[in-house]
């Protein structure tokens, strides 16, 4: 199965020394920060996702792309008439397929978002992060509405949001993310209310604002260096680095959702 394949490079993964050693510093240097200053940055950085999550759910980009899904769902089985018939009348393979047509259109919106960022104007470059955050977790949330699974019900809301965050962290904490994530749906209890730990960020996540920090400064190095009045190297950091984190984030969350609609499929078998 393509997805045990994917899984595979988890399992076989070995941290190197300097990814050790940056693990250690990053764990020493929130060692001295007050823990009453840290619990309240990760929490505001939670808020700040909670709130994006629910604003997507209401934009007119967030309900045209539902009815993209919905179009493209009901020319492949003419029974479905909301989100969650799309798990019970098509099957994994049509559902990956309408899926791929989500993703290579935010990858698109990733690649020119940071083509435009790098083109090294501040206020690009200060609205590059949380833009990314947004687009991201936008990315998830069709990958989620694709299977069957309504973004706007609290359960899904948050593993939606896990599913952002285990993809958003270092290759070598994946593994145990997804582990988290499997064991969270596997055990469910309640259709429509998460039981499990509603944090997300802490000190492990905070390796991406890390990238996102010499990203804005490698670009802001190369944009005097142009060629025909467009600074080219600084554009090409900015649309390869934000596509490649949209390719991490989709491929994780596209993994996980066809996981869990096999594993139901075989439950309901």
């Amino acid at each position: 199965m393509e997805v045990d394949n994917w899984l595979a490079q988890f399992r076989n993964y070995q941290p190197n020394d300097f990814e050790m050693i940056y693990d250690n510093w990053i764990q020493q240097s929130f060692y001295k920060v007050d823990p009453g200053i840290k619990e309240k940055f990760f929490s505001k950085l939670d808020d700040w996702f909670f709130h994006t999550h629910a604003f997507l759910q209401g934009t007119s980009f967030q309900n045209e792309a539902r009815g993209r899904i919905l179009t493209v769902g009901r020319v492949l089985a003419e029974n479905i008439e909301n989100i969650t018939d799309m798990k019970k009348e098509l099957s994994v393979d049509q559902l990956t397929y309408i899926a791929e047509q989500q993703i290579a259109r935010g990858r698109l919106y990733s690649f020119a978002q940071g083509g435009l960022t790098g083109t090294g104007g501040w206020l690009l470059l200060g609205l590059d992060y949380p833009l990314m955050m947004v687009m991201n977790i936008r990315a998830v949330q069709l990958v989620g509405l694709t299977f069957g699974h309504e973004m706007n019900h609290p359960y899904e809301m948050m593993i939606s949001l896990k599913v952002f965050h285990a993809a958003t962290l270092p290759k070598r904490l994946q593994g145990a993310a997804w582990k988290d994530l499997i064991n969270e749906v596997n055990n469910k209890n309640h259709p429509y209310i998460f039981e499990g730990e509603d944090r997300l960020t802490n000190e492990s996540w905070i390796e991406q604002p890390l990238k996102q920090a010499f990203k804005s400064l490698f670009i802001l190095t190369f944009r005097k260096k142009v060629f025909q009045g467009l600074p080219f190297i600084s554009i090409a950091i900015g649309a390869y680095s934000n596509y490649h984190l949209t390719r991490q984030v989709t491929d994780f969350a596209l993994k996980f959702y066809q996981y869990r609609h096999l594993k139901h499929e075989e439950r309901e078998g």
